[in-house]
């Protein structure tokens, strides 16, 4: 595998040859964060997300891009990793989920995807933005996760999920992921488990990062 591709891309090409259960525990952390962007008028026109990866993949996935040979990587010897990352997203769905009312809303292309370097780990940050812009008038809910568990997604803080210029008196409540914990790693790795769940389970439901947005 040509170890130029990035995260996203690797995982993209990893699902098209195995089965989901075999890679159910965590290869990739992530840090998250997001910006819900607000149109003058009022709507919501996409999510800018900024995701920090865990500092083994980072080592992994920037061999070969210092390309001047000082030790450092710039925004600009990682843009082809973040332009093959934002390609490669509409295959998981953005690892994105966007409601307005209850109905999940669909998205276009990322755009400004960017890529910078700092302690050893690896930061993507790039606008999703919406197909159609999404009148606010009640509840919002962005989800971030990847049921698969190839991906494990956390937010740090109730900051972790902002709004920008956003109509006076919007409020956000935050659920974060339940950390993994050995219990639950077992139950990943575990084939049979996974398999012999009922019809429908969801493994993902304590681990998925949610935020409800109420607009008045």
């Amino acid at each position: 595998m040509n170890i130029r591709l990035g995260p996203i891309l690797c995982l993209a090409l990893l699902l098209t040859g195995l089965s989901v259960p075999a890679l159910a525990h965590p290869h990739v952390w992530i840090t998250a964060r997001a910006e819900v962007v607000f149109a003058p008028d009022g709507k919501v026109t996409g999510i800018r997300h900024e995701w920090t990866f865990d500092e083994a993949y980072t080592a992994y996935v920037t061999q070969g891009l210092d390309k001047d040979g000082d030790g450092k990587l710039t925004p600009e010897e990682l843009q082809e990793l973040a332009d093959e990352n934002a390609g490669s997203l509409s295959e998981f769905e953005y690892f994105t989920t966007f409601k307005v009312h209850g109905r999940p809303q669909a998205f276009s292309d990322p755009r400004n995807a960017r890529m910078t370097m700092s302690r050893n780990q690896v930061t993507m940050t790039f606008l999703l933005p919406l197909k159609a812009p999404a009148p606010v008038n009640g509840a919002l809910a962005i989800e971030i996760d990847d049921p698969t568990f190839f991906v494990y997604f956390s937010l740090n803080d109730q900051t972790s999920v902002t709004l920008a210029n956003a109509p006076q008196g919007c409020v956000t409540t935050i659920a974060k992921a339940k950390p993994l914990d050995e219990a639950m790693l077992k139950i990943l790795q575990d084939e049979g488990a996974i398999q012999a769940a009922a019809p429908g389970a969801s493994f993902s439901v304590e681990y998925s990062n949610k935020a409800i947005i109420a607009c008045p």
